[in-house]
């Protein structure tokens, strides 16, 4: 690593402390009470998560990713939207990790450079964990209403994924 990587951290907080030094506040006092409301925030979001990793686990277990995958495979293929992608498709706005699982499966399966390999990494980049999103952010600023957030971010992810192929094809072909 470079000296300057190296060397930002430190170089961060020699500021944040010469900041604080300089506008006389209690640093120690500040940190704590940061880092206490950081924990209760934590504790407010932890059964939000849960449910969601739980969620995850079952839809993965009970094979309901493939029957969604079979059910979307006539339509995809239609549009020209590769059928290996679906699941992480279907996957990604649920859960970051459980769409790093899939995503590491279809680069076993097939190559990285491959045409399907290279749409599930743009695809993986150019899309959001809606729904883990939702929960943390709305829950750390305690919105119960989400309004039209959930369908606005749906929408961003459907052509997150449309333009992952569109990208690909133009760039590398098929």
């Amino acid at each position: 690593m470079s000296l300057f990587t190296n060397s930002i951290i430190p170089l961060i907080i020699a500021v944040i402390v010469a900041v604080g030094l300089v506008k006389r506040v209690d640093i120690v006092g500040s940190f704590t009470e940061g880092a206490r409301d950081n924990l209760a925030m934590c504790g407010d979001l932890l059964p939000t998560l849960i449910l969601l990793i739980t969620a995850i686990g079952m839809l993965r277990a009970s094979g309901a990713i493939d029957l969604l995958t079979a059910a979307v495979s006539s339509f995809a293929d239609y549009l020209g939207f590769p059928e290996e992608c679906l699941p992480l498709a279907l996957i990604r706005p649920i859960s970051g990790s459980g769409a790093l699982a899939v995503y590491e499966d279809t680069l076993e399966s097939y190559h990285p450079d491959s045409f399907v390999g290279r749409v599930a990494s743009v695809m993986l980049g150019s899309t959001e964990t809606t729904f883990y999103t939702i929960a943390v952010y709305y829950g750390a600023a305690r919105i119960k209403n989400t309004r039209h957030t959930l369908s606005a971010a749906l929408t961003g992810d459907l052509t997150g994924f449309i333009f992952s192929v569109l990208t690909v094809r133009l760039l590398f072909g098929e």
